[in-house]
């Protein structure tokens, strides 16, 4: 049986960061005739392809992408715009009946997609103002410490050090009395089209290994220029685009807190820590079907794997 064979799907990959999605993706692609669209929160800003591990030039060339390089890092995106411009697209696929692949690993953009996450409340800008002040005074670690009491639950798919999501965790809680976990979790999938999740799930000790690995490809390649290359052009630490690791670490470098040696370990440690929050989403909001692996299989494996997947599924 062949990818003609198929009837029309939306599939989407999903997976920690490293775990071979991009490459997947585009095989399945070539197989099916596909589309991509890019579920990662970064790739859709300009001049910042390397740090987010942006499929190549070549790679764009030959399968049409959404949602990479498309806005400038100054600008804000939400999960929630990303979903109304992404089901647009899905609803033109599934109307002409061609396949569309959703890739990607940021839960929240793949969740928002499905009709997953509900309308989060608006909230009191007195609120927010109060928040605020209490970062200032005490820290942000102490109010990720308020999160953990309140909603250890939604605690682990954070990362400690972004405030956005710490105050948006608490302006919910403080505006509602009611956790952000329930909040996200209330809507249920409304997604109209036939679908199928795969997750790819590398052993933890080769996903390590494939991410320390990325990091030192990604300065071989230019990321210490792309972050110069980006302040160049104005654009500054403070910006939610490029509070992101991969970027706050070679910012420190260039900035003489740290030594590139100590920029590298740092960004290898912390997109682990990331890879393991990708890995608890994941498993909460769990794919269809798991596809796991080590570095003793080789992508042969892992692609016939997927496509067999698909045809026991949606083959006529």
């Amino acid at each position: 049986m062949n990818s003609k064979e198929v009837k029309p799907i939306c599939l989407f990959i999903i997976g920690p960061t490293a775990s071979g999605k991009t490459t997947l993706s585009l095989a399945l692609a070539d197989w099916l005739h596909a589309d991509i669209i890019s579920a990662d929160s970064r790739q859709i800003f300009r001049d910042m392809n390397i740090g987010t591990a942006t499929p190549s030039k070549e790679e764009l060339s030959h399968i049409h992408h959404y949602f990479i390089n498309e806005r400038s890092p100054d600008t804000f995106y939400s999960a929630g715009e990303f979903a109304v411009q992404a089901r647009k697209i899905i609803d033109q696929k599934m109307q002409t009946e061609e396949n569309i692949i959703i890739s990607g690993g940021s839960g929240l953009y793949v969740q928002a997609v499905l009709g997953m996450i509900s309308d989060t409340p608006e909230t009191d800008a007195h609120i927010r103002d109060a928040i605020l002040a209490r970062a200032e005074d005490r820290g942000w670690p102490a109010l990720f410490e308020e999160i953990q009491s309140i909603d250890p639950e939604y605690a682990k798919t954070i990362d400690p050090k972004n405030p956005k999501r710490i105050c948006r965790a608490l302006e919910i809680w403080e505006s509602t009395s009611r956790k952000p976990s329930e909040i996200f979790q209330e809507k249920q999938n409304d997604f109209p089209y036939p679908c199928l999740m795969i997750g790819l799930n590398p052993k933890r000790k080769f996903l390590y290994k494939c991410i320390d690995q990325r990091v030192l490809d990604m300065i071989q390649t230019g990321l210490v220029n792309e972050v110069k290359n980006l302040l160049q052009k104005g654009y500054t630490h403070d910006l939610n685009a490029l509070n992101t690791v991969g970027y706050k670490e070679i910012f420190a470098y260039l900035d003489g807190e740290i030594s590139l040696k100590t920029a590298i370990s740092d960004i290898q440690k912390h997109t682990r820590h990331f890879a393991k929050r990708q890995i608890t989403w994941f498993r909460k909001y769990a794919p269809d079907v798991w596809i796991s692996f080590d570095e003793n299989d080789d992508f042969a494996y892992i692609f016939d794997q997927a496509k067999a997947i698909i045809i026991e599924k949606f083959g006529n």
